[in-house]
């Protein structure tokens, strides 16, 4: 939320805290109760919703909406996610979209083809803001210079269910024996973490390695925001290997660190950054190898990195500007609507 809010203008309140709960321990948005909605409600003007919608059942979202609206708040969604990508089966999720979708005052989006599914599902107009930076600071270039060889890399986090880790893993290596027979050198490392949700899966992912010597499985502990970004500033490709999913904050950052990405073809993610996004499919490491050779071949791996990533860093400023800015106006006529409707109810 901070990274769309202008603090002159808008005034984010922090999490209700939630009784006994350790420091830092996610827990369901109690902010998003009817109760905490009805009892708080001179404390805020607008709710705008992002994530955690799987924490409650569509009653429960319902309420929510119900209170924000009889105290008179209008309710801004923003659509991150049309699949949500820390479960397999689908339906639920839906019946909770179906539920806010209709109901909120304004949508938000990140990408027009995510706006078109939206108006295409509800019949609702979507406004497209893209995501802002994610980085505070200009980032440094952390890459060695190994003459001809591509860095890429793989995260498969905690083997989360969208996904597809084996088949990634699988798909690296082989695209590095087709690689290796035509003359192109590649590190490809591939970090998973210590504890993950399906251990049989980690090792049938460190089994779909092979053995290449190009390919480098790594376990870590539970990585930070800055032990990745460094990590992906090492990388000439990052690959994103999801089976379902609609935009990616990976992406993001990736732009931000000026390291191009290898995906697979869900949702709306390509949109996001299309000129540094390179299509690939799982099931045929061929093209994992176009992509691998696409980055080596690209005029940007020869120009100077620093000037690169100067003029990425002032572009990504300049846009979460004008996104704080458009957030802010929105927000205004969201409540000034609002106020309206109720003064003309009044006087009816």
């Amino acid at each position: 939320m901070r990274a769309i809010t202008d603090p002159r203008r808008v005034t984010l309140l922090s999490d209700p805290p939630v009784p006994d709960a350790p420091p830092e321990q996610w827990w369901p948005p109690i902010a998003m109760t009817g109760q905490w909605l009805s009892e708080n409600a001179a404390e805020y003007d607008l709710l705008h919703v992002h994530f955690g919608l799987e924490s409650f059942t569509p009653d429960e979202l319902r309420a929510g909406l119900d209170a924000a609206r009889l105290a008179g708040r209008p309710v801004v969604f923003t659509v991150h996610d049309l699949d949500n990508p820390q479960i397999v089966d689908q339906e639920p999720y839906r019946e909770l979209l179906n539920v806010i979708v209709p109901a909120a005052d304004h949508l938000i989006t990140l990408t027009p083809s995510a706006a078109a599914e939206i108006e295409r599902r509800w019949r609702r107009a979507s406004t497209v803001l893209a995501h802002p930076t994610l980085l505070e600071q200009t980032a440094a270039d952390s890459r060695v210079s190994r003459a001809g060889t591509v860095r890429v890399g793989i995260a498969l986090r905690d083997l989360r269910p969208n996904i597809d880790a084996e088949g990634a893993v699988r798909a690296a290596a082989r695209a590095a024996g087709l690689l290796e027979a035509a003359g192109q050198a590649v590190e490809i490392e591939v970090l998973m973490n210590d504890r993950v949700r399906d251990d049989r899966a980690a090792e049938r992912v460190i089994d779909a390695a092979d053995g290449h010597a190009a390919v480098r499985m790594r376990r870590t502990p539970y990585l930070s925001d800055a032990e990745i970004e460094e990590w992906l500033r090492g990388l000439d490709l990052f690959v994103l290997p999801y089976r379902h999913g609609t935009h990616s904050g990976w992406v993001e950052l990736c732009y931000d660190l000026g390291v191009p990405v290898a995906g697979t073809d869900v949702g709306h993610i390509r949109s996001q950054h299309p000129s540094e996004f390179c299509v690939i499919d799982l099931d045929d490491p061929r093209t994992l190898a176009a992509a691998v050779m696409w980055v080596h071949r690209s005029p940007a791996s020869s120009s100077p990195r620093a000037t690169h990533l100067a003029n990425r860093r002032a572009e990504r400023q300049q846009q979460r500007r004008a996104i704080r800015a458009a957030h802010a106006r929105l927000y205004s006529d969201a409540v000034a609507g609002v106020r309206t409707h109720a003064a003309a109810g009044i006087q009816a």
